[in-house]
C-alpha cells in the first residue's frame, strides 16, 4: 500500500474517509492523492482566460473545490505524507479509473451514503458491477457509522471454495499493521445444506496456506443469502471492517460473484473493503 487513491465530492462520508485514508497513509508511510470532479457547462481546460469570468458560477465551484483540496492536502502533509490534489473537470468513474492506473495507485479510499446518494451513485452505484470489475486494486468505502481506526476487528468473507489467497493477504496486512484480529466468516446459504461444522471445514483447510496466523476466530452463520448473513454477523460482532472480494470470471458458481460485493458495499454502515482476485 504505497500509493493511495481518494475520490471525494466533499461530502461528510467522504470527508471521513478521507481522514481514514490519512490515517492508513500515515501507519502504511504510502502517497496520498485526493482527486475531486467538477462538471463544468463547457470545456473548462480549453476555455480561454478571458471567457472564464463568462461563467462566474462555475469559477466559484473551482475555487471552493480547491480550497476544499488544500485543506485536505495541508491535513496529510501535518502527517509528514507526501499528498498530492487533482481537479478534474469531468463527471466520469472511467476518468477515475484511468487516473488511479496512470498513477499506479494500490489503495482507493472513498465514501457513500449508499446507492442513491453521495458519492457512491456515481463511483460505486448503477455502475458498481461494472466499476468492481475493471479496477485491479483494493477498494474501501466508508459509509455512515464511526469508524474504528486502527481497525481491531476484521471480517473477511467468504465460501472459502476457490483460491482467495490474494484477496486475503490484503486482509492479513491491514491486520497485523492495525493489530487486529481476522474473524472469518463462511455463510451458508439455502443451496449449501452444510451443518455449521461443515461450514467450517473449508475455512480450517484455507487456514492451512496460512500456518502463522495467530489471531483469528472462525464463524460460520446459515442465513438464506449472504447479505442477510453478514448483517446479523455485524449484530453480533461489532467488526471495524468488513473484507469481500470479486472477480470478472464468467459462469462462476459460488455465491460471491460481483453482485455481492456491490450489495454488500450498499447496505452495510461499516467500511466494506472490495479486493479483485
Amino acid at each position: 500500500m504505497k500509493n493511495i487513491l481518494v475520490p471525494t465530492d466533499f461530502s461528510d462520508n467522504c470527508e471521513k474517509a478521507a481522514k481514514l485514508a490519512i490515517e492508513i497513509a500515515s501507519l502504511f508511510n504510502s502517497e496520498i492523492h485526493f482527486l475531486h470532479q467538477l462538471h463544468t457547462p463547457v470545456d473548462w481546460v480549453k476555455l480561454d482566460k478571458e471567457k472564464e469570468g463568462n461563467y462566474p458560477d462555475t469559477q466559484a465551484a473551482i475555487g471552493n473545490a480547491k480550497n476544499k483540496l488544500s485543506v485536505l492536502n495541508k491535513e496529510a502533509e501535518h502527517k509528514g505524507l507526501k499528498a498530492r490534489t487533482i481537479l478534474q473537470f469531468v463527471s466520469d468513474d472511467e476518468a477515475i479509473l484511468e487516473h488511479s492506473r496512470n498513477f499506479h495507485h494500490d489503495f482507493i479510499v472513498t465514501g457513500s451514503k449508499g446507492v442513491e446518494k453521495g458519492f457512491l451513485k456515481q463511483f460505486l452505484g448503477s455502475n458498481a458491477q461494472q466499476i468492481i470489475r475493471k479496477t485491479r486494486v483494493p477498494i474501501l468505502v466508508v459509509k455512515g457509522d464511526e469508524i474504528t481506526f486502527p481497525f481491531k476487528k476484521i471480517a473477511f468473507v467468504s465460501d472459502f471454495k476457490e483460491d482467495i489467497s490474494n484477496a486475503f493477504e490484503n486482509a492479513e496486512e491491514i491486520a497485523k499493521k492495525c493489530n487486529a484480529k481476522i474473524h472469518l466468516l463462511n455463510i451458508n446459504t439455502t443451496s449449501d445444506f452444510n451443518s455449521v461444522e461443515n461450514g467450517l471445514q473449508p475455512i480450517k483447510h484455507f487456514l492451512t496456506h496460512f500456518p502463522k496466523l495467530e489471531n483469528y476466530a472462525m464463524h460460520v452463520y446459515n442465513e438464506s443469502n449472504v447479505l442477510s448473513g453478514i448483517e446479523k454477523f455485524e449484530d453480533s460482532i461489532d467488526v471495524d471492517l468488513i473484507v469481500m472480494y470479486t472477480h470478472s470470471r464468467k459462469g462462476l458458481s459460488s455465491i460471491f460473484s460481483k453482485s455481492i460485493a456491490e450489495s454488500v458495499t450498499n447496505h452495510s454502515k461499516k467500511p466494506v473493503m472490495t479486493v479483485h482476485l
